[in-house]
């Protein structure tokens, strides 16, 4: 059984770009937004320059904060995570729960469906907690990895890593099924022969 999800109608799109400090000034995540089948999904919305590097990308999609149905955390780090709070109606899901306003939701992220199309499975290794939203789109799968690689070059050696064999398990099983990799602080790249495992 392959983890890719069996639809393909999902569209995204980057709405800012991260960095660590050896490609930029400091730290920022790459935030996603990602829809389908009325579901308006972000993906780590964490530490960025400006709010209005996320909510303006959104606002040119017709979009605002209370639109957003979901935002998908991909492990605890603040800087991927500092700024859930924009997007007070969404469900927030994590690796093992599901949260909403007062209501705490178990369940395991691992092949969990928020639509045919947008699939969560665990991907350990950066951090225990870690998932990858697989999103299915007319052009592949397109794999929301948080920090499994922070940018194209990995690193090969993620110095946060508590379990360095973990996070080659995880990587191998994202680059198994994905078309294109978005990292958790770099821009989205086409995986090949030299992307770290």
């Amino acid at each position: 059984m392959t983890d890719a999800p069996l639809g393909r109608s999902a569209a995204y799109r980057v709405l800012t770009t991260g960095y660590v400090g050896s490609t930029g000034p400091g730290v920022a995540a790459t935030v996603s937004y990602i829809s389908d089948a009325g579901r308006h999904v972000i993906f780590d919305p964490g530490m960025v320059a400006s709010r209005d590097h996320i909510l303006a990308p959104l606002a040119e999609l017709g979009l605002d904060p209370d639109d957003i149905t979901d935002v998908v955390l991909s492990h605890h780090h603040p800087d991927n995570t500092v700024n859930a709070g924009l997007f007070g109606r969404a469900r927030v899901h994590d690796h093992k729960v599901e949260y909403l306003y007062d209501h705490w939701t178990n369940r395991d992220a691992e092949g969990y469906e928020l639509t045919p199309s947008l699939r969560l499975i665990r991907t350990p290794g950066h951090s225990p907690e870690d998932i990858t939203l697989l999103a299915g789109t007319d052009s592949g799968v397109v794999a929301f990895a948080g920090d499994l690689w922070w940018h194209a070059n990995g690193p090969a050696d993620d110095p946060v890593a508590p379990d360095r064999d973990l996070l080659r398990t995880s990587r191998l099983r994202v680059l198994a099924v994905a078309d294109l990799i978005v990292p958790g602080h770099g821009r989205p790249f086409t995986p090949d022969a030299a992307t770290p495992r």
